[in-house]
């Protein structure tokens, strides 16, 4: 089964996520701001009517194109389209962030925002697509699954399938290995953070300084890795899939244990589903090994007040 969702997950998505992109610029355009989580970090609380639209767009193709999507759970960022008609057990998680990015996108101070799907178990990632609808001219796009990683521009003169198809696929060889690393979810404190980062040796790179979405630049080597405060379980699995694929990892760095998916909670605030502690992620073991000995006594609380 786990091969066969894989399959049909590349078969079919890459032409929805090239529409829901397509939705998502046009709506950029127009004022979509809404209000619905108050979690009081201004990165978590922004929503949009694109977010609202283009899951239940997501929703609703998984619904009809393939009825073994419906053997899997759904987790998704947001309520819309009809949740209720995916398994409420199975082995397989299909996730969404409908948009990963959406204060820059709200705001229009960046062009960093993503469409993001993923399958999962407890324990692994082991398909991934990314879609960045304002990357380069046309857009670009991420795509893992196991043994090929691959990350370009789009055309859409050519079906998004055959795009993939004609992507050279990763080397891990001869990609980069970077200093920079994502530092988010520290709340207010996530400059300091950096700065923390940069002390020991790194370049900690804060949410507000990144120059576009941490997935393709991880995957191309331009960031070598993330360190993350209870990241959700919509977006932050890609950058483990990633990372893995690499050769690398994501543990959480109080215990240097690989992270898995079975100590969800639910952050009310937010309204979405996060893992416990701070995660560190790179295709680098020496790397891992500095952010893990840096933070593992930090406060593994998000919410102190």
């Amino acid at each position: 089964m786990r091969d066969a969702i894989i399959s049909a997950l590349a078969e079919h998505l890459p032409t929805v996520m090239r529409w829901a992109g397509s939705l998502a610029r046009e709506l950029r355009k127009h004022n979509i701001a809404i209000t619905g989580k108050t979690s009081g970090s201004a990165l978590t609380d922004a929503l949009t009517l694109a977010d609202l639209t283009i899951q239940d767009l997501l929703v609703n193709a998984l619904r009809d194109l393939d009825p073994i999507f419906l053997q899997c759970r759904i987790e998704a960022e947001e309520s819309t389209g009809d949740l209720y008609r995916f398994a409420e057990e199975s082995e397989y998680v299909i996730s969404l962030d409908p948009i990963d990015g959406t204060k820059q996108f709200r705001d229009k101070t960046g062009d960093g925002y993503a469409v993001m799907l993923h399958l999962r178990t407890m324990d692994d990632v082991i398909y991934s697509l990314v879609y960045l609808p304002a990357q380069g001219p046309n857009g670009g796009w991420v795509e893992v699954r196991p043994g090929k990683m691959l990350a370009g521009p789009d055309d859409p003169s050519l079906p998004a399938r055959q795009v993939l198809d004609s992507m050279t696929p990763i080397d891990v060889k001869t990609r980069p290995d970077s200093k920079k690393i994502y530092i988010i979810g520290f709340q207010q404190h996530d400059e300091a953070r950096a700065a923390d980062v940069t002390k020991a040796g790194l370049d900690g790179i804060a949410p507000d300084l990144m120059p576009g979405s941490i997935y393709p630049l991880l995957a191309t080597g331009e960031f070598g890795g993330s360190l993350i405060h209870t990241p959700n379980v919509y977006d932050y699995p890609v950058s483990f899939q990633i990372a893995r694929e690499l050769g690398g990892d994501s543990v959480w760095v109080h215990n240097g244990k690989r992270v898995n998916f079975t100590e969800t909670w639910m952050d009310d605030r937010a309204d979405m589903l996060r893992l416990p502690g701070i995660v560190a992620t790179s295709a680098n073991p020496e790397t891992l090994k500095i952010l893990s000995e840096l933070a593992c006594e930090w406060s593994q609380v998000r919410y102190e007040d």
